[in-house]
């Protein structure tokens, strides 16, 4: 108890000592910047990997093993291979892969999420939209918008020839081809053509494994109960649930401890850093609850064990990299680089280049603290680069086992820390500077990470997969820039990302998205049609193979060009596939049946098997809609219907006795000598 009010009071005196002291910087700090050249607020979380899953991180062309925790922004792409299944989490969304799935992130930002679904299935699911969010989801042939929360599957042909848009609650606009149409809840779209948009719409079926999965993945977020002590878009925390408590502190509040760690176990230390732009050094913790505690709020040591402190519930929460103070960054500490966690009401100042906006919010939503402190040590070490007392205490700097130092090369090399970490001691601690970031250049291993090894050695999509274009309704950013031309510029200020502006200017001026097409202006979304499926829509509801799409035929002068005839339809549930060689016509009623030769010990023959003939309904499925296929023209009903409009014969029936012959003429003599013989009275 004694040790506890110790480390208590001790932290109370450090607080109030931050309200007049300045973070002392070693070395530079990041410039200022205009509000709209800030940093997204928000990522997605990497939380959920099953089977084999491959990230490519943006900048580079190297696809390695994918890891929980890794935040994901604009440029980074996924795959989910065969048997295998992902989990991105935004906070007030997820976003689920199924099997044989490949994804990009076009676009996120505050307000924008822009993904490019080139192959497979996916499940979004939106919490919470504001009315100024966009939520866009590119396919082959069209883009989908997102209009109110819900639950949405979106499905892409193996060939990029269909797409399927199922949603189970909530409703969304389609767009592309220069048509729009609009879906709502409890509807299942199926849309093929890129020139000409088909559509077609039914009830949506019954959920498959996929989607009990996702519902068993949303119940987790439900049920959670750490909602009730943190924002509701703090990303991950329905994963605090599983491996530790909740506990009322009356000098910090809700406090978090985790009850699955190893004795000695400190924040930061079983995990590796990674480069990701434009944060710069990010932390990737091994832990399966190692998101949240790591990217907001404040770790405190109280009462022998570390606990985490969630930032205000009423707060927005803003993203940071890494919530940590480094010691020795510069170079002069032996070649080691350190740090240590931020304790409660001390100012993080980001590593990366911020206005004083966002220096203000990502303070006041990760921790209390005085917003006059924040704007004075933003004007101080960012504005002025100039700092008045040296001598700053925090909390967690003294406390035994906090800090952590490895050499330079491992920090930039993304190796484990626990297994590359060096000892100190606290004479070393307490003489070396400490510092906002570090002066460390980052390299290849730094972009790729934990998994830099597993390049080239893990399961990839289909080139053709990856580069297939998709129809987008808004123009996403330009492709990121290759890693190799962001390092030579960064040498001359280590470890700091590059500025929006210098950024843009190793961009070459045509740099575009070859892969994305944006869809002309379409009119204002209808409701697509019913019962009129397309060729590739009844061929995807039977399983079979789209047929190919006929050419369309020559344009008329002064006449728009027509859409492709599509190929004829395969057979549904409803209309059995007619042969391609119909059998032979029935005999015309004038003329004799020719003779069936029956054979007493052999049954009747049986009508051949007709070819591609549709399996019948799925249970608890409603019946395959017809394909938009003409009636056929009826004969006039004073024509003599021709021959092969008759139907066909009936089945075979056992041989009737032949016919009675009729009596032969009889001759006058026959007929008078007949007469003479009847008895009489007849």
């Amino acid at each position: 108890m004694k040790k506890w009010k110790f480390y208590k009071k001790k932290s109370r005196w450090s607080s109030a000592l931050l309200g007049l002291a300045l973070l002392s910087i070693g070395i530079a700090v990041p410039t200022a910047v205009k509000a709209q050249d800030d940093p997204p607020t928000r990522v997605a979380r990497l939380g959920y990997l099953e089977g084999s899953v491959s990230f490519q991180p943006a900048g580079t062309g190297d696809w390695i093993g994918a890891v929980p925790n890794r935040p994901m922004s604009t440029g980074d792409q996924l795959w989910s291979d065969a048997e295998s299944r992902a989990e991105l989490q935004l906070g007030s969304a997820a976003i689920r892969l199924s099997e044989n799935t490949g994804i990009s992130l076009l676009n996120l930002d505050d307000h924008t999420v822009q993904v490019q679904l080139s192959a497979g299935t996916i499940n979004v699911r939106v919490r919470r939209l504001r009315s100024d969010d966009d939520f866009e989801i590119d396919t082959p042939n069209l883009a989908f918008n997102i209009a109110d929360p819900g639950s949405y599957r979106v499905q892409v042909a193996e060939d990029g020839s269909l797409t399927i848009i199922s949603v189970r609650a909530g409703d969304g606009d389609v767009t592309g081809g220069g048509q729009a149409y609009s879906m709502q809840a409890g509807q299942v779209g199926y849309f093929d053509g890129t020139n000409y948009l088909n559509a077609d719409v039914e009830p949506i079926d019954e959920p498959d494994q996929f989607d009990l999965w996702v519902e068993g993945r949303d119940h987790r977020y439900e049920i959670s109960r750490s909602a009730q002590y943190l924002s509701p878009d703090v990303v991950g925390y329905e994963d605090l649930d599983d491996y530790g408590y909740w506990q009322d502190d009356p000098g910090y509040g809700h406090i978090w401890f985790p009850n699955r760690v190893e004795y000695g176990w400190a924040p930061y230390h079983t995990g590796h850093w990674a480069w990701i732009d434009p944060w710069g050094y990010t932390w990737v913790d091994d832990a399966p609850w190692g998101y949240a505690p790591f990217h907001y709020g404040r770790w405190v040591f109280v009462a022998g064990r570390w606990g985490w402190v969630a930032g205000p519930p009423a707060q927005p929460p803003v993203y940071a990299p890494a919530l940590v103070v480094f010691v020795g960054g510069g170079g002069g500490w032996g070649g080691n680089v350190g740090w240590f966690p931020l304790g409660p009401r001390e100012v993080y100042v980001p590593t990366y280049p911020v206005s004083q906006a966002y220096m203000t919010q990502v303070n006041v939503s990760s921790t209390t603290v005085n917003v006059t402190q924040v704007t004075t040590i933003y004007n101080t070490t960012i504005i002025n680069k100039t700092t008045t007392i040296t001598n700053v205490t925090y909390a967690n700097r003294t406390v035994p086992g906090a800090v952590v130092a490895v050499p330079q090369g491992s920090f930039a090399g993304g190796q484990p820390v626990a297994k590359a970490a060096v000892k100190v001691t606290p004479q070393q601690i307490a003489a070396a500077p400490v510092s906002a970031h570090v002066a460390v250049n980052p390299t290849r291993d730094s972009v790729l990470g934990g998994r830099a090894s597993t390049a080239g050695h893990v399961a990839a999509p289909p080139a053709a997969v990856m580069n297939r274009q998709v129809v987008a309704k808004k123009t996403p950013p330009p492709p990121p820039v290759p890693f190799e031309k962001k390092q030579a510029a960064m040498a001359t200020h280590p470890g700091q990302p590059l500025p929006r502006e210098q950024l843009a200017s190793l961009r070459p001026p045509s740099a575009m998205r070859p892969a994305v097409k944006v869809a002309p202006p379409a009119p204002k979304p209808v409701k697509p049609p019913s019962g009129h499926p397309s060729p590739a829509a009844v061929a995807a509801k039977s399983g079979q193979p789209a047929p190919a799409a006929q050419p369309a035929p020559a344009a008329r002068p002064g006449q728009p060009a027509p859409a492709a005839r599509p190929a004829p339809a395969p057979a549904t549930a409803k209309e059995p596939l007619r042969p391609a060689n119909p059998p032979a016509a029935a005999p015309h009623p004038a003329q004799p049946a020719p003779a069936q030769p029956a054979h007493p010990a052999a049954p009747p023959k049986q009508p051949p098997a007709q070819p591609n003939r549709a399996p019948a309904p799925e249970p608890n499925r409603p019946p395959a809609a017809q394909p938009n296929r003409a009636p056929a023209p009826q004969p006039h009903p004073a024509t003599p219907p021709p021959q092969q409009q008759h139907p066909p014969a009936a089945a075979a029936k056992p041989a009737a006795p032949p016919p009675k012959q009729p009596p032969k003429p009889q001759t006058p003599e026959e007929k008078k000598k007949q007469e003479q013989q009847k008895p009489q009275g007849e």
